[in-house]
């Protein structure tokens, strides 16, 4: 959680050759007065200097995070927090869902005047942005040799492998006889929202 970042852990992430360079920081939102309703312990603008010092120190970082939209009675200028942040932070993924009562919670007696479909549109734009950023990200990689830990063969096409980068990038690619837990080196050729196309670098 943003909380749980601190000095030591970014500048571990940074110098452990072990640790790879992804993170999920599930946000949830980014309106004080949301954040607060939720329970959650930070501000928009702690998010913000968290992420900041983040992209700072570890500038390949892929970041991945999780999003609620519809809280109750979230109006639209609590909305456009969220997606302001979402503009600034230009995730590499992001989950997102409507909010949906989860019994026993606080929220869950709370009176909601947002409408389902508003919901919805609200939903659609927040995908709509973050999709465009994280396709911006991925087509930075084309071109680019990078290290790709196999899974196996891809399970679309036998002839196709399917793995991660250090950055926790999907990458399906061309290969021979690669194995499961081979670190392959490939070049990236193709970027899509979702995952990265590849073939097998030649030494």
């Amino acid at each position: 959680y943003p909380e749980e970042i601190y000095d030591e852990l970014i500048q571990t992430m940074k110098e452990e050759k072990k640790i790879c360079h992804y993170l999920d920081l599930p946000i949830q939102h980014a309106s004080d007065r949301v954040l607060k309703r939720m329970g959650r312990r930070t501000t928009k603008q702690e998010l913000v200097d968290i992420i900041g010092k983040l992209r700072r120190e570890i500038p390949d970082l892929s970041l991945t995070t999780d999003i609620i939209v519809g809280f109750p009675n979230e109006s639209d200028e609590q909305f456009q927090h969220t997606l302001d942040i979402v503009d600034y932070c230009r995730f590499d993924n992001a989950y997102t869902f409507i909010y949906s009562p989860r019994e026993g919670t606080p929220a869950a007696r709370m009176e909601d005047s947002v409408p389902l479909e508003v919901k919805q549109q609200r939903l659609a734009q927040l995908n709509a942005r973050w999709n465009a950023h994280a396709l911006e990200k991925n087509k930075a990689y084309v071109g680019r040799r990078v290290k790709v830990l196999v899974d196996g063969p891809s399970k679309k096409d036998e002839h196709i492998y399917s793995g991660y980068t250090e950055t926790n990038k999907l990458v399906n690619f061309t290969a021979e006889n690669a194995q499961a837990g081979d670190i392959v080196e490939v070049i990236i050729t193709e970027a899509r929202t979702w995952s990265l196309k590849g073939e097998e670098a030649r030494s």
